[in-house]
């Protein structure tokens, strides 16, 4: 197996692997793994994985977990199919910077993407380390949020469209998940930057020691969150990855984040996710 490096911060194509091998080599796998916690994704192209396949190998780092908004496939459960198609609506939006399903109180450990159809230019997936997001911050900031937390909710995300009776319906299945603003990685202890596009605000921000007085609460609190969660957009933390069918990605979900590029024409654009379960933050 050859190992290419992509960026001096993040990513790694993996060569010379045939991802179906891993299933019945735990050699092959627990390698895998730990180009996985260096290089926090993965890429490999030309891997002729199906379906069974593709869930088989995800289940190698865990169970799987099923989305409430985007839905599984019938045959595959785990499995999203997130596709988009030259009928989906011309205002369609993809996202912004963010870390699968931070609004569970157990965010996944990781994903296994994998392309079956793309466009011909354009539809690039970004990932950021934000491992070196935490470490590069300025002393006084790490000061400043040490110790809080945040609240994390798929209402004022995925539930902002629905009709208030479904969002609010939602919101009760899934209620706001709190997780410290500095994770660390349960595998390697690393601090890790943790609030993203699904983060609303701080729970414990107002306080005497940080509120002189109560205009401080929302202007104090709202312009460091945005401060934070622009960090995953600096490039120097990131990998660019440009699809083509039978590419696939692996990422740890606890240290990066990413962000699929909407900047392609409306056509095919067709992507399977199996997300692996993961632990309550500390």
């Amino acid at each position: 197996m050859q190992v290419e490096q992509l960026t001096c911060s993040i990513g790694a194509e993996l060569i010379g692997v045939n991802l179906a091998d891993a299933i019945h080599d735990a050699g092959l796998f627990a390698e895998i793994r730990a180009q996985l916690l260096k290089h926090r994704v993965l890429f490999l192209r030309d891997q002729q994985l199906d379906r069974a396949e593709h869930v088989t190998f995800a289940r190698l780092f865990g169970e799987l977990e099923d989305h409430p908004v985007a839905g599984s496939h019938p045959d595959y459960p785990g499995l999203v199919q997130i596709y988009k198609n030259p009928d989906s609506p011309p205002d369609r939006y993809e996202n912004s910077w963010h870390t699968d399903a931070s609004w569970r109180e157990a965010p996944p450990l990781g994903c296994v993407l994998r392309c079956v159809e793309c466009p011909p230019v354009g539809g690039d997936t970004m990932w950021a380390n934000m491992v070196l997001a935490y470490e590069r911050l300025p002393d006084e900031v790490k000061a400043k949020i040490a110790g809080l937390r945040a609240r994390h909710s798929i209402e004022a995300t995925f539930g902002a469209a629905m009709p208030i009776e479904k969002r609010l319906a939602l919101k009760a299945q899934y209620p706001d998940a709190e997780h410290p603003v500095v994770r660390t990685h349960p595998e390697t202890d690393e601090k890790v930057l943790y609030v993203n596009a699904f983060t609303t605000h701080f729970s414990n921000f107002h306080t005497p020691e940080r509120v002189r007085v109560g205009q401080d609460f929302t202007a104090g609190s709202s312009e460091l969150l945005r401060y934070l969660v622009s960090q995953a957009q600096i490039p120097e933390y990131q990998v660019r990855w440009r699809w083509k069918p039978n590419s696939i990605a692996i990422w740890d979900n606890r240290s990066t984040q990413h962000y699929a590029v909407m900047d392609y024409p409306a056509c095919h654009r067709k992507m399977e996710r199996a997300g692996i379960i993961g632990n309550k933050t500390y």
